[in-house]
């Protein structure tokens, strides 16, 4: 029996899991929940389209509920209220507030007896695993995370929140020099700001402040305040023209010693993503196997991508994979 799945947002991110559900033999698209007028969203893929006040109403029919909404506002209010009837994924992407998010969740979830996987994706998500197995195995070492040069959807987002913003698109971007150094073994100790600077072009309503928007941005705490941040205010004709992908991607290094540090060892493990919300999309997708997988063997509360068995996010068996991949 395919696993029922449905969506909460209709966004890039859930065009993604649209099409990534679409591509897994082992699941269905039962139904698209949306705060807009449902009959003014046109799906890829013809799946229903519901009020997203009716959701609760159709949770039997349902097996895992796939949130995609933004970091800044919606997701810490919907995974919660949510996890109180579903098993559900996000992709909560604000890493200093991922513990608080955690604990929301995990007694919505724990009440319910449903699992709630949290901040899935590729970073959180498979860098976050990379660098737990890189300090696992070296634990004489030091982490190195870079991203981009790509657009950040999360960052994008809290851009668009600001009063005043029509639209925006962040993009962040690796020091080079930095980026070589680690590479070459030489364990720099680097700060936030000479690891990455962040680059927005933003396309302001008639009449906005654009000095408070700018301000606004580059002092936005768990986004812009730590970073080199340039701000550029463009036309939605620009926007339009220049900046319709969404490309985005990164590295993860683990620089370590061995034998008393006679002999060093570098860890590095590479995205270079075409499609932002369609690679994040697929995570989420196989992360919402795992939570079936987990709730039918009486698993229950908030998890992360940490306390997934890795088996359980591939559709094969234990055995077949035993065979063919191990």
């Amino acid at each position: 029996m395919k696993l029922r799945i449905a969506i909460v947002g209709y966004g890039n991110l859930g065009r993604g899991v649209e099409c990534a559900v679409n591509a897994a033999e082992d699941m269905e698209l039962v139904a698209l929940f949306t705060r807009r007028d449902p009959k003014t969203i046109k799906t890829a893929s013809g799946v229903p389209v519901f009020s997203v006040v009716d959701a609760i109403a159709k949770k039997d029919d349902i097996d895992v509920l796939i949130l995609c909404g933004g970091s800044a506002n919606d997701l810490p209010e919907q995974t919660p209220f949510f996890a109180d009837h579903f098993n559900v994924i996000d992709s909560f992407d604000t890493h200093a507030k991922i513990p608080e998010h955690f604990e929301n969740v995990d007694k919505k979830s724990r009440t319910a007896k449903k699992i709630a996987v949290i901040s899935c994706g590729w970073d959180p998500g498979m860098f976050s695993i990379n660098r737990l197995y890189g300090q696992a195995i070296l634990p004489d070492g030091r982490d190195y995370t870079f991203w981009g040069k790509g657009v950040s959807q999360g960052h994008s987002d809290a851009i668009r929140r600001i009063d005043g913003v029509l639209d925006a698109r962040q993009y962040t971007i690796p020091v080079e020099n930095a980026l070589l150094r680690v590479r070459g073994g030489e364990n720099p100790e680097l700060t936030t700001r000479e690891k990455h600077t962040r680059e927005c072009f933003v396309v302001a309503k008639e009449g906005a402040d654009l000095k408070k928007i700018e301000n606004e941005i580059v002092t936005m705490p768990n986004y812009f305040a730590d970073y080199d941040t340039t701000v550029h205010f463009i036309t939605k004709e620009e926007l339009e023209r220049d900046h319709t992908g969404i490309p985005h991607g990164g590295r993860v290094f683990r620089c370590g010693k061995t034998n008393g540090g006679k002999n060093s060892h570098i860890i590095e493990y590479s995205l270079k993503l075409d499609s932002n919300p369609e690679f994040t999309a697929s995570v989420l997708v196989a992360s919402a196997r795992a939570a079936a997988r987990m709730n039918a063997e009486g698993l229950c509360g908030a998890k992360t991508i940490f306390d997934i068995p890795p088996s359980y996010l591939h559709p094969a068996s234990g055995e077949e994979l035993r065979k063919t991949l191990l």
